[in-house]
């Protein structure tokens, strides 16, 4: 039977023992069906005659046990400000401050003309800030060095006139013909220039 803080229970001694292991642990936060599965498992092992006599500690579940006194504290601490019975100091009004400047004892054409000489200012302020964003686009970036060509060397230029010989031979060369030489042509086209002005 429980009533509030207090468990009264009727039974043998050992039974009483336990019953008072158990509502000890529940009283210290721990779930009674912890307990209650160690002693189902007891009750088993007392049955079996060879395993009386042998020590029960292999066959009980351990249960690892949580400490839950300990808060999880977050990850973001704010700072308390410190108490102070007095309030805070109430903002001050506009007649406060046009009392402060000095505004309020002006007129209201006086009053009108400062408005109008500050929206004047303010613009003129923006017109300058414009006109260097647009001449921002005017001004040229800055020049990397150029950095000077390094000369190629002398050795390995190529000979241009030599090419050119290879070429003109590789054209008087005909495939399947013997090799003509240049001088023979330019005699037998002289000849030929000459028959023709006989000719005519």
């Amino acid at each position: 039977m429980v009533q509030g803080n207090t468990v009264s229970a009727l039974g043998p001694y050992r039974g009483l023992k336990e019953v008072r292991k158990v509502v000890l642990d529940t009283m210290k936060n721990i779930h009674p069906i912890y307990n209650i599965k160690t002693l189902m498992i007891k009750q088993e092992l007392a049955k079996d005659a060879e395993l009386r006599t042998q020590s029960w500690e292999r066959f009980l579940p351990n249960f690892k046990r949580r400490n839950l006194t300990k808060r999880r504290e977050p990850k973001k601490k704010t700072a308390k400000k410190e108490y102070t019975p007095f309030p805070p100091q109430q903002p001050e009004s506009q007649v406060d401050k046009e009392l402060a400047t000095g505004e309020f004892f002006l007129r209201e054409s006086q009053k009108k003309r400062k408005k109008l000489e500050e929206i004047k200012v303010k613009q003129a302020e923006a017109l300058t800030k414009r006109q260097q964003e647009r001449n921002r686009a005017f001004i040229p970036p800055k020049e990397k060095p150029m950095k000077k060509a390094k000369k190629a060397p002398t050795e390995g230029k190529i000979d241009v006139e030599a090419i050119k010989e290879k070429v003109k031979k590789a054209k008087n060369k005909k495939l399947g013909a013997p090799p003509v030489n240049p001088e023979s042509q330019t005699a037998a086209a002289g000849g030929k220039k000459r028959n023709k002005k006989h000719k005519g």
